[in-house]
């Protein structure tokens, strides 16, 4: 097997930058609920980077209530990546389970689910929360749960690989292909590369921590979306720096959406959310929904 040179990471400032930056679309800090910040919606920027259809990400305090409450998805998947604090989860695959700082809980939903979660201890939960829209043949399929430990998310130089591959290291996350969303932590003065697959053309990037410049200045809490192309994106950390990164070839479906749903047509939605509603029924005759 030959190495992937697909990506480069440089721990010191690189004296050229890419000859061809990647050009940026748009930059924006999302609107606030609370303490959690909506990023990406199906109906807004999910449209120009899907299968990235959503992004949640927040610093959210402990507390005894849940943190979204029980609620559906069909269509699409989800990936919570806990940065800091804990989180528990329920879904009526059966699973439940505790998210550790580092660790990643990845729901496909794909026919119907639901699911819920609360903060675990004292520490507030700071998270990205990630939906991916699936493609025809995965999204009125089984459902499936997976809790990824901390210890068991690939870890290349300053790269956390949490969908996809990156240097040969792969996720254990049974993902659709050609999906790529890594975690980035570099120190202040460090540049990294990241030189999508050829038929990766969709890419954003979206600060946790930290301060860089592409070259527009963007700090902790903003998302950039860049313009459709395979051009390389450089990364230079003004000061100790966190970010995730998607990349993938473009969904080549609609978006038809309803309220915890997307899917790539009228008729596949209408099958999903027949299996949220039967579910749903299931749970309010237990109790479990009022």
């Amino acid at each position: 097997m030959t190495a992937d040179t697909s990506f480069l990471y440089r721990p010191e400032p690189a004296g050229e930058l890419a000859s061809h930056p990647r050009k940026i679309r748009t930059i924006t800090s999302g609107y606030q609920h609370g303490p959690i910040t909506r990023l990406v919606s199906p109906s807004d920027l999910g449209q120009w980077i899907k299968p990235f259809v959503f992004l949640d990400t927040g610093v959210v305090p402990p507390s005894a209530n849940p943190l979204f409450g029980i609620h559906p998805h069909s269509g699409i998947a989800t990936l919570t990546a806990v940065l800091e604090g804990r989180a528990a989860y329920e879904d009526t695959t059966g699973k439940q389970g505790e998210v550790q700082t580092g660790g990643l809980e990845w729901m496909r939903a794909a026919g119907g689910v639901w699911h819920d979660g609360h903060i675990v201890g004292t520490t507030p939960l700071e998270f990205f929360q990630l939906w991916v829209t699936l493609p025809p043949e995965m999204e009125n399929g089984a459902p499936e749960s997976q809790n990824i430990a901390p210890e068991d998310v690939p870890v290349v130089g300053p790269v956390r690989v949490l969908l996809g591959h990156y240097q040969g290291a792969n996720s254990p996350i049974r993902a659709p292909t050609g999906i790529t969303y890594l975690h980035v932590r570099l120190k202040a003065g460090q540049h990294w590369r990241f030189e999508p697959n050829p038929n990766q053309t969709v890419a954003w990037l979206a600060l946790h921590k930290g301060s860089t410049s592409l070259p527009e200045s963007l700090a902790a809490g903003d998302l950039v979306i860049f313009e459709e192309s395979n051009h390389a994106i450089d990364v230079v950390a003004d000061d100790d720096l966190s970010f995730v990164l998607g990349a993938a070839a473009k969904h080549p479906y609609p978006l038809v959406t309803g309220k915890y749903s997307v899917h790539t047509n009228v008729n596949a939605l209408a099958q999903g959310e027949a299996e949220i509603a039967r579910i749903g029924r299931e749970l309010r005759a237990t109790g479990r929904l009022k």
